[in-house]
């Protein structure tokens, strides 16, 4: 069982999440703020949650990285974070990630609906499913339609320069791309846009029967833009921060608008991807897994008695 806690306050439940970088969760109008400090199965998420009210919308933010960046993106509890925000009963999260441009015409400060991925990473847990209860996701439209429309919608009227649609390359890091590599997903695979978060983030969101949406910032070329040379880790920082006011924005449009979840049935059936999922036979099922799947897959789940 998942256990969340106020520091003595009651339990506070969110529909909608926000993950980012730190200073998004500072919103005009943002009203009953608490901070919730959550146990999972899998630990503890990268920081406390902030919980609030926004319009007639209960959000949360997650510090993806933890309050002052800790987390690198390897070592970033994804399962953690994603079991916690699903304990608050969030139904859909977006994710706001910095990321890399593969593309002349997606430029610095140019913001990116995904809506494909490619997982590079290779040293991060990628499942809450394992031995003694397998399960088997669709990932092949790995973002919510409908909330990935949602956020584009909220992004043009922000007035930011938007584009619906891209493939994300995940990559493990810390370090970024050789040339050699950028101009590989640039050129033969086709890719949009690169970062290092996003998996196994979205692939999580999915088992945990979440609509998942991704808003790429993108700060820099890469490596591969003859014009720009190797990323410069100054120039990508000043680039995120004159975003933050744009992002705040579009959490601000999305948390009052009416393209939530509320709810409601999801017409892409994320909030039911485990319905065919579970391959384990009931009678070989193990009962600690199961008891540990229960924040997560419960709906689907039927314990041995």
């Amino acid at each position: 069982m998942l256990n969340a806690s106020q520091k003595g306050r009651e339990k506070t439940e969110a529909q909608l999440a926000f993950i980012g970088g730190s200073g998004l969760y500072e919103i005009d109008g943002l009203e009953s703020i608490h901070w919730v400090a959550i146990d999972t199965p899998w630990g503890r998420p990268s920081d406390e949650i902030l919980t609030g009210q926004l319009g007639k919308t209960k959000v949360a933010f997650l510090p993806r990285h933890g309050r002052g960046h800790i987390y690198p993106p390897s070592e970033i509890p994804y399962r953690a974070n994603i079991a916690a925000l699903k304990s608050l009963g969030v139904t859909d999260i977006v994710s706001l990630s910095a990321c890399g441009s593969l593309r002349e015409d997606y430029a610095p400060g140019d913001l990116v609906m995904v809506d494909q991925f490619i997982d590079r990473t290779f040293a991060r847990a990628k499942s809450f499913f394992g031995t003694g209860c397998v399960g088997h996701v669709s990932m092949a439209n790995p973002t919510c339609g409908r909330l990935r429309a949602a956020c584009f919608q909220a992004a043009e009227e922000e007035g930011a320069v938007a584009h619906d649609g891209g493939t994300y390359l995940a990559m493990e890091g810390p370090q970024f791309s050789s040339l050699a590599e950028s101009h590989l997903y640039r050129k033969d695979w086709n890719c949009d846009v690169i970062g290092m978060t996003n998996m196994p983030e979205a692939k999580l969101a999915r088992e945990a029967e979440i609509c998942y949406a991704t808003i790429a910032m993108v700060t820099d070329y890469d490596s591969w833009h003859p014009d720009h040379g190797e990323v410069d880790i100054r120039q990508l920082i000043e680039t995120l921060m004159s975003n933050v006011d744009t992002a705040k924005g579009i959490i601000r449009r999305l948390s009052i608008g009416d393209n939530v979840c509320r709810g409601e049935v999801c017409p892409y059936g994320c909030d039911r991807a485990l319905d065919h999922a579970i391959i384990t036979s009931p009678d070989n099922q193990c009962p600690e897994m199961l008891e540990k799947l229960m924040g997560v897959a419960g709906r689907v789940l039927k314990p041995n008695e």
